[in-house]
């Protein structure tokens, strides 16, 4: 796993500097754990939708355009991986909920476990959303963890790896996060 991990790396520093066939090789690298997460993810949406993982893997991969931007590693292209396929499901979710389309809906409140087991519901991806941001401001790493975790659908090892920090960190951050979080969706709604 971890000359996979180098090689990955190795391909998105030669991408990010403007190598074409780096950016071309680092597809199929990346692909089918992109495509994992994505199919993951909307799975746990049991409304009918139009996105497919693959559409989802695709929008968020020309939002990262990999020839275009300087990636640190593997970690710092999959958060933003994460990232993107977060405002790509925020953006529908903002679209479903609009007047046009239903969005007159009355708001429902939350579960206990609303942030252990991600939602499917519109108004709990937005409430979430609006609620990360927040926390972002002051928790930062915490946050990416909920990112890869609640709209990744990442493990714990997973987000550890990917972030660059221990399984134990991941756990407590991941719980930390989730109280913060239950907290401020209690406060606001």
């Amino acid at each position: 796993m971890k000359h996979g991990n180098d090689n990955v790396t190795r391909i998105l520093h030669a991408a990010s500097e403007g190598d074409r066939q780096a950016a071309e090789d680092l597809i199929p690298l990346v692909y089918g754990e992109l495509r994992k997460l994505a199919a993951w993810r909307l799975g746990k949406e049991a409304e009918a939708h139009t996105l497919q993982a693959t559409a989802l893997v695709h929008e968020a991969y020309l939002k990262l355009s990999p020839g275009e931007q300087q990636w640190e590693g593997r970690k710092h292209f999959f958060c933003a991986a994460a990232e993107a396929m977060r405002r790509i499901l925020i953006d529908r979710a903002r679209h479903r909920k609009a007047v046009r389309h239903g969005g007159e809906i009355q708001r429902t409140g939350f579960v206990e476990d609303v942030i252990a087991v991600p939602s499917v519901k519109d108004d709990e991806i937005l409430a979430i959303n609006e609620v990360l941001d927040r926390f972002a401001q002051v928790e930062p790493r915490k946050a990416e963890v909920v990112k890869l975790r609640y709209f990744v659908g990442m493990t714990i090892e997973e987000t550890a790896e990917a972030l660059g920090i221990s399984t134990p960190t991941a756990k407590r951050d991941w719980i930390y996060a989730r109280a913060w979080l239950f907290r401020e969706l209690k406060r606001d709604d």
